[in-house]
């Protein structure tokens, strides 16, 4: 027998073979659905008997194997049923021939036959055969499993006839010697007369009776038989068929303790019913011995009568006996060649039971074994099929890896260099079905679960085999998603030369066919996910940037609450009621506009050993309508963290999510999603779109001063002024936005200083710019600002240096002092604040204001926001005068009697205030007010020379001139 059975159980031996064959030109459909109803018939009560007979139906059955039916008589074709279409009366002569010749196939086994005819009508038709039915057409045909319960009942007649029979055979010693195939020319003038000779006829007889009994219902029967054949079969070494009879003991027995069966099908047959009536006789483990009684046999060994060994043996075998008994049958049929198949089933059969026993270690033995048996020459689907099964059985049993490796064997086995016709889509289905053996799935989401599991190696062969397989296959489709999947997941275990080569393939795959985000679905109802690349490049961190100082958004003071949740009846509450999302749904604190160019900073790093090409890099967003700016971009090999900032434009107003980015690298287009990254920093994505806004650009008169006082400014201006000087500053404001400016607020704040301040520092005059509103996109206003500095510098400790003239000390008086050195003009090139100024000129004295523009429109301004635009204004003032000399000279008119100057009963400042002042404060304080006692009393002024370019006709000024004081 050289075709094995890999579905083979150990309840097969009580079933028998009935074979469904077509027969002439048959259409494949309807016979399988005519097979499907007939096959349905698996198992029939016989009527006035608590027997079932069981039934396995093959439409295909090797007939070398029905030789073996005389070993295991659940080998053997006991039933034909032929199928077979016949329109005219004309064809019936020829159909009935050729349905003769189909049972002479397997004739010499045969119990009975059945030939089911479609399509015939009319007086052949209406013939009452009980060989032959007849029916008009495929679909009209209701009684097929009614005639196949008759035909099955036939069948158990004859069984239990041949089973009667071989049980009652008074012949004498002259016992039939029942052989396999290849043992028939090993009888060939062998002593038949020997005392040898008849205990192995009587041993083999005693195992086929059993097998009858088995197959006819009778389980206790079928144990006294095997037990008494082993124990004949043993005593004459006849080593073959006491395996078959200890692999019918083992039989009967996983019978008796399975009634469900061991095959694992979904549809577990019903026990018998003799069977079920024994349940009650089973023994404990262990009392699994035999005793036979000598006297119970006949000269001829075979004893018709055997209620004495049913009440004195101890007949089924324990659980764990079952499998002793299957090693040692199996141990037997390996001294065979010729048994390699029956050795092949028992190992199968006994496997199916140790997983039901849930003895996964033992099983395991028993399939190594298996793999080894030698079948002989066997073609490639002969091949196929044993590897796929031994999978399958390694699989039951809890090996997935194993049962991976042998589908895998069976994968390459379907594109053999032998086979005329590589079978390259079941290649490619089986190399599928091997990934969760391997811990593979195709999901990339499931690698992001913590650590790597299984062997990197071996999964990285299998994917590699995928990819070329889907190519053989003429789906490049295919190839690109694992191999994207390749380079997604194991990118860890490249080395840098086969990241290189696996770039490269997928480069060239991708040039005939792009990959995308789309689900590619398989034939088979598999469907394959779309694989990101999320690690090329891998990103470390996202951050929402805010939008420049003059382009945020500011909400009206009186709007501030109106868009709190009125919720609770609570002012207020200390505690938040918030969602305990992930961090990326968290709302950030600042508000983009509608319109305007937003950004998001990506800190990425390139892991591929060579410069990585991103293309069409993007954002991907939801909440509000929003247009992504693509970029492009180059990272050098190993790049470290390098930023990158991604831009778009919110078109509608409202909440928008940064959900991820988009990218092309190699020709795939990937939509990496924030939530699938991995040790991604992230502060939250979700920011507040407000509506859109005018955009004001702000132009000045005076240059941009390099040196900005404060970081919230837009833009800064610097000049110099003597001192009382006043210069006009120009600001020209353009709408440079899509939205009409409808109004404009200006407002000035001088920034702390400890000078003291005469009058305005700033005017303006707004009415003109506000008559020019509403400003359209394009069109600007100018409004003139007037910058005047007066600043009081009188009493600098620095410029009063011991200036007396006379004896007539002036320290300490409440006038400018004159300075020793000349007074150098002003230069225009030299930068303000610069060292070297503050060096020369240390008694200029700085002023510093914000003007602030507050400006509004659009649906922005119905919602109550507007922008701010911020100038800021530097002003260093110098002296106009300075006091070069004092001299006294002597007075032409009569001198004026002066007091003493009564110091001490000036009116006391406030207590307070004075508390709080610092000591220079209040010394500056008390000089004030004392000059002004002198001036008031003395009578002290004097008048200043004004120089103009008319009274210098050398377009000279003086350095210094001089100054009369008269008192």
């Amino acid at each position: 027998m050289s075709v094995p059975d890999y579905m083979q159980c150990a309840e097969d031996h009580q079933t028998v073979v009935v074979v469904v064959q077509p027969m002439g030109i048959v259409p494949e459909e309807q016979f399988f659905r005519i097979y499907k109803r007939i096959a349905s018939v698996s198992q029939v009560s016989i009527r006035d008997s608590q027997r079932v007979l069981f039934i396995r139906f093959r439409h295909h059955y090797p007939p070398e194997n029905n030789e073996w039916g005389d070993f295991q008589t659940h080998r053997k074709v006991v039933g034909l049923i032929s199928v077979t279409s016949c329109n005219t009366a004309k064809e019936w002569p020829q159909t009935s021939d050729r349905f003769h010749g189909q049972k002479e196939v397997f004739g010499s086994t045969l119990y009975d036959s059945r030939l089911l005819v479609f399509g015939l009508q009319g007086e052949v038709a209406e013939q009452q055969r009980t060989d032959v039915a007849f029916y008009p057409s495929y679909d009209d045909c209701p009684d097929v499993e009614k005639r196949v319960e008759d035909f099955v009942e036939s069948i158990f007649i004859v069984l239990e006839s041949k089973r009667l029979d071989r049980a009652t055979d008074k012949s004498g010693d002259k016992i039939q010697m029942l052989c396999v195939p290849f043992e028939k020319k090993d009888f060939v003038g062998l002593d038949t007369d020997s005392r040898h000779y008849k205990k192995r006829c009587q041993g083999r007889m005693r195992k086929h009776v059993g097998d009858l009994c088995l197959q006819a219902g009778m389980l206790q029967d079928a144990l006294v038989h095997y037990h008494m054949a082993v124990e004949l079969l043993r005593s004459v070494n006849d080593f073959l068929w006491l395996g078959a009879a200890l692999e019918g003991l083992c039989s009967a027995s996983v019978i008796f303790h399975y009634p469900g069966g061991t095959a694992g099908k979904s549809g577990a047959r019903k026990p018998s019913v003799s069977s079920a009536a024994d349940a009650g006789k089973r023994h404990r483990p262990g009392a699994q011995e035999v005793l036979i009684d000598p006297g119970a046999l006949t000269s001829s060994g075979i004893s018709a009568d055997t209620s004495a060994e049913i009440g004195r043996a101890k007949n089924c075998l324990s659980q764990e006996d079952i499998i002793e008994k299957y090693k040692e049958a199996i141990s037997y049929y390996g001294k065979y060649k010729s048994a390699g198949v029956i050795e092949l089933e028992a190992c199968i059969k006994a496997v199916r039971v140790l997983a039901i026993q849930k003895r996964a270690m033992e099983a395991s033995e028993f399939l190594q074994n298996a793999v080894y048996i030698n079948l002989g020459q066997l073609s490639e689907e002969e091949k196929i099929q044993r590897y796929s099964v031994l999978s399958e059985l390694y699989e039951l049993i809890g090996f997935q890896r194993k049962s991976a490796f042998f589908k895998r064997v069976a994968a390459m086995q379907c594109v053999a260099p032998t086979i005329p016709e590589p079978g390259w889509k079941a290649c490619y289905k089986l190399l599928l079905e091997t990934l969760p053996g391997y811990s593979l799935s195709l999901d990339p989401k499931d690698f992001s679960k913590g650590t790597h599991r299984g062997w990197a190696a071996v999964q990285l062969r299998l994917l590699h085999e995928l990819v070329y397989a889907s190519r053989r296959m003429g789906n490049p489709g295919l190839s690109v998603r694992h191999l994207s999947f390749l380079l997604q997941t194991m990118l860890d275990f490249l080395s840098d030369q086969e990241k290189k080569e696996v770039t490269q393939s997928l480069e060239n795959y991708t040039s005939k066919c792009p990959g995308g985000m789309e689900v590619i679905s398989l034939p088979d109802g598999l469907k394959l996910p779309p694989v990101p690349f999320t690690k090329l490049p891998i990103v470390r961190s996202v951050s929402l940037l805010n939008l420049p100082v003059s382009l945020r958004p500011h909400k009206v003071k009186g709007l501030l609450g109106q868009g709190l949740s009125s919720a609770s009846p609570f002012i207020y509450s200390p505690i938040t009621m918030h969602s305990r999302g992930d961090e990326r749904s968290k709302k950030i604190d600042f508000q983009w506009v509608q319109g305007d160019v937003c950004e998001v900073q990506l800190m990425v790093y390139n892991p591929m050993p060579f410069e990585l090409r991103v293309e069409n890099m993007g954002l991907l967003t939801s909440g509000v309508d929003f247009e992504s700016l693509p970029a492009a971009l180059s990272l050098p090999a190993e790049s470290g963290l390098y930023p990158v900032t991604l831009v778009g434009v919110p078109r509608t107003a409202g909440n928008i999510t940064i959900n991820g980015y988009h990218t092309s690298v190699f020709g795939v287009s990937s939509d990496c999603l924030l939530e699938g990254l991995v040790g991604v920093k992230s502060s939250g994505c979700m920011v507040e779109v407000v509506p859109s806004l005018p955009r004001l650009q702000l132009c000045t008169s005076l240059p941009r001063s390099a040196h900005l006082s404060s970081e919230d400014l837009s833009t800064s201006v610097s000049l110099q002024l003597f001192n009382g000087e006043t210069q006009q500053l120009t600001i020209t404001l353009e709408n440079i936005g899509t939205e009409t400016l409808n109004t404009l607020e200006l407002t000035s704040k001088t920034l702390s200083t400890k000078e003291k301040l005469f009058g305005e520092f700033l005017t303006w005059d707004l009415q003109d710019a506000l008559s020019h509103l509403p400003l359209k996109s394009g069109q600007s206003v100018s409004i003139p600002v007037n910058i005047s500095a007066k600043l009081d510098f009188s009493g600098q400790e620095s410029l009063l240096n011991d200036l007396n003239d006379d004896g007539i000390s002036v320290t300490g008086l409440p006038v400018s002092s004159p300075l020793r050195q000349v007074l150098k003009p002003r230069t225009e090139n030299k930068p303000v604040g610069s060292d070297a100024s503050k060096n020369e000129f240390n008694h200029v004295k700085t002023l510093e204001a914000v003007l602030t523009f507050k400006y509004s429109g659009g649906a922005g301004q119905v919602e109550g926001y507007y922008r701010e635009l911020s100038l800021g204004v530097r002003v260093d003032v110098e002296p106009s005068v300075f006091f070069t000399r004092v001299s006294t000279l002597p007075a032409t008119r009569m001198a004026i009697q002066v007091d003493k100057l009564d110091f001490d009963s000036m009116p006391v400042t406030d207590h307070d205030a004075l508390r709080q002042a610092t000591v220079r404060q209040q010394e500056e304080k008390r000089q004030q007010v004392q000059g002004g006692l002198i001036n008031s009393t003395l009578d002290i002024h004097w008048t200043i020379i004004s120089f103009t370019e008319a009274s210098c006709p050398d377009n000279t000024i003086p350095n210094s001139f001089f100054l009369t004081l008269q008192c």
